[in-house]
């Protein structure tokens, strides 16, 4: 299957600059990245996709079996810069993405030019030193809520994500796009999402790396941020005055800022 019908490829932007391809998060598509495109896509030529699963790719695609881990999708995303001969790029990777972008370039580190991790966490779960932000019940209550009622779950925890509290126009647009997602691969990814565990795989990364992170975050704490940090050899840390777990809808000056200093740095 082509990978442009299958992952709902959108190139747009410089042809002569770098590629940033924009990868999205758990619940999410491309259209969560809007706000950014348009003046990233006056420096850089920009790649935006849709996850198999989401969005308008193509839901013929998915499987349960390859999808019920990160390697599915860091599989798919070496795909598509294989079949567009994407090379030096510049892997954007947001929330659970991230931990896609690092599988990603440790399996082919010449790929990429540099990695920036949005709002990411190695393992959402507590243990023993290291602080996630959830506890074991907290996830097997979170997963049981979307199991049993998905549009219920999408309803309460797209706020809580989102946060801006005074702006929920944020929260409704993340629970909408939440409930586009059909229930059963939404199961299926959450699981990948929140039950993985990614700490060892970041003293594997070889390639340039920024971690952004919000000041506030209900998702991914402070210290997930710290810890993707200092596990991350040569690592920038950058720490947005924002809050909640997607920065590109609630800050995206302060998200394009981090981004491009990044990028057109040494």
């Amino acid at each position: 299957m082509d990978v442009r019908s299958r992952n709902n490829v959108v190139v747009t932007g410089r042809d002569d600059g770098p590629t940033v391809l924009l990868a999205h998060g758990f619940g999410c598509d491309q259209n969560l990245w809007r706000l950014v495109v348009p003046e990233l896509a006056e420096r850089y030529r920009v790649v935006l996709f849709d996850h198999t699963g989401a969005g308008r790719s193509d839901l013929s695609a998915w499987t349960a079996e390859r999808y019920s881990t990160l390697d599915g999708y860091a599989d798919d995303v070496l795909v598509l810069c294989r079949e567009l001969d994407l090379r030096d790029v510049v892997l954007v990777g947001h929330s659970v993405s991230a931990m896609i972008a690092v599988l990603a370039a440790n399996r082919e580190p010449d790929r990429f030019a540099k990695l920036v991790l949005l709002t990411p966490s190695p393992r959402y779960l507590d243990d023993e030193d290291y602080r996630g932000g959830f506890s074991r019940a907290d996830i097997d209550e979170l997963l049981a809520a979307l199991e049993s009622n998905y549009l219920g779950w999408s309803a309460t925890m797209a706020p809580v994500i989102m946060g801006n509290p005074e702006r929920p126009e944020l929260g409704e647009e993340l629970t909408n796009s939440f409930c586009r997602t059909d229930p059963a691969i939404a199961r299926v990814f959450a699981r990948a999402t929140f039950l993985s565990d990614n700490r060892a795989d970041l003293a594997e990364v070889t390639v340039p790396t920024l971690v952004v992170q919000c000041a506030r975050d209900a998702i991914a704490p402070p210290e997930v941020g710290q810890f993707t940090h200092e596990r991350i050899p040569g690592s920038v840390l950058v720490t947005l005055d924002a809050t909640g777990h997607c920065p590109q809808l609630s800050a995206p000056e302060a998200t394009v800022g981090a981004i491009t200093a990044f990028v057109d740095g040494p």
